[in-house]
């Protein structure tokens, strides 16, 4: 795909029912949708390569959605808002899209929908539509300013960028948040927001790497490397997959899910809970322990059976439980059960945006319509995908927001 190819307005003075900024997956797919309906749809971006991070997510495959997409499944501070555009476009309608351009894919655990191929399938596929919705692009173009007049109907909108002045009624600002700034990430929509008198709840990393304090990492230097799964909390639901310990705190799928959660406890005043972490998920541990009582075998040889051994052994070294079974009284083994089902960690921070999925926070979506993703006091803007206050689960569910408020937007700008 060349520069060219994607340029095709450059310069004049260009008026179009619907510009949008942003070409990543909620800006492509809500450009498309208005494009079909006969709208004369502009689409600008200031990338020089379309559609980064679709291309690099799922490790190059892209979990474009998942099964068991629900409202539970995203946090907000407008919980209720994601019902309407997830209800109006399901998993079920993008695996038509996806099924009818013969993309081949694939079902991982927990619901989690793969290309067999590759991402640059979804970009080829939305691009596709963008075609057949006749959408024009200025990319890469950069965006010196947005005026508004309301009273200039229907033009309301003025977009001046370097290849050109372009107006429209509709103003679509889907230009992502903050996550992966390497491959263009900025604060530019919630820059629009402000311009526009909207709310913005402070943008924080999500779906991102945890840090632990000096003190704590040279007690757990020796399970570096470890990975194994758990049942994790923090301030949210459970998540049991995997978790890793790094040389700089914790990851893995399992930490990567309750970040989220402890980052949002910064919206709220008091102190944030720590993660617990449940070291043997589907067992009793208690029961386990006192039933290998008498046993004469070292704990960490006895936990080795269920854990990495190296973990084990580090785990117990860290609390100075490494004696036999049989010399443990029974009211040590339930503190040891307790600690095994419940490893309390307070992180200090997160790797930052550079190493988050996604973005936590955005436009405050109580100043938007659930059904058309519409600024409430600015007729004709709209928000969509992640510069919004929605972040999903990992697995899919934030590209699937992407493709359930793009097509909202697209059906109604």
């Amino acid at each position: 795909m060349t520069q060219a190819s994607i340029s095709a307005t450059s310069g004049g003075d260009a008026h179009f029912d619907v510009i949008v900024l942003g070409a990543g997956a909620a800006g492509m797919i809500c450009a498309a949708t208005a494009g079909q309906r006969g709208r004369r749809v502009l689409l600008i971006d200031h990338a020089t390569r379309l559609a980064e991070k679709i291309r690099i997510s799922g490790g190059g495959r892209c979990n474009f959605t998942n099964l068991r997409v629900g409202p539970e499944n995203y946090l907000s501070r407008n919980p209720h808002f994601v019902r309407s555009a997830l209800s109006r476009y399901t998993p079920g309608d993008f695996i038509e899209l996806v099924q009818h351009h013969g993309v081949r894919f694939h079902e991982r655990e927990w619901g989690q929908l793969f290309c067999d191929d590759s991402a640059q399938q979804i970009i080829d596929l939305l691009r596709a539509e963008c075609e057949d919705g006749g959408v024009e692009w200025a990319m890469p173009a950069t965006v010196h300013e947005i005026g508004h007049a309301p009273e200039a109907a229907p033009a309301r909108f003025q977009v001046d960028t370097d290849r050109g002045r372009f107006h429209a009624p509709s103003l679509v600002i889907a230009t992502g948040g903050l996550a992966v700034p390497k491959i263009g990430a900025t604060a530019f929509g919630y820059r629009i927001a402000g311009q526009f008198g909207l709310p913005v709840v402070p943008p924080l990393p999500a779906l991102v790497p945890l840090t632990l304090s000096p003190e704590t990492l040279e007690r757990l230097a020796p399970l570096a490397g470890i990975s194994l799964e758990v049942e994790a909390h923090c301030a949210g639901p459970v998540f049991r997959e995997a978790a890793l310990v790094t040389h700089r705190g914790l990851s893995g799928p399992a930490i990567l899910q309750v970040s989220s959660y402890w980052q949002a406890q910064t919206y709220v005043q008091g102190e944030r809970e720590p993660l617990s972490l449940n070291l043997l998920p589907g067992c009793d541990a208690q029961a386990w322990l006192l039933s290998n009582a008498q046993a004469r075998s070292l704990l960490p040889n006895l936990l080795a059976e269920r854990l990495p051994r190296r973990f084990a052994q580090a785990w117990c070294e860290l609390h100075g439980w490494t004696k036999p079974m049989n010399q443990y009284r029974h009211t040590e083994l339930r503190t040891i059960a307790d600690r095994l089902a419940n490893w309390q960690l307070n992180p200090s921070g997160t790797q930052g945006h550079a190493k988050a999925e996604v973005t936590l926070g955005g436009v405050d979506t109580h100043a938007l319509s659930s059904r058309t993703m519409e600024a409430r006091g600015v007729p004709g803007l709209y928000f969509v995908g992640e510069v919004m206050d929605v972040t999903g689960h990992l697995g899919g569910y934030n590209f699937q927001w992407a493709w359930s408020s793009g097509v909202a937007c697209g059906r109604a700008a």
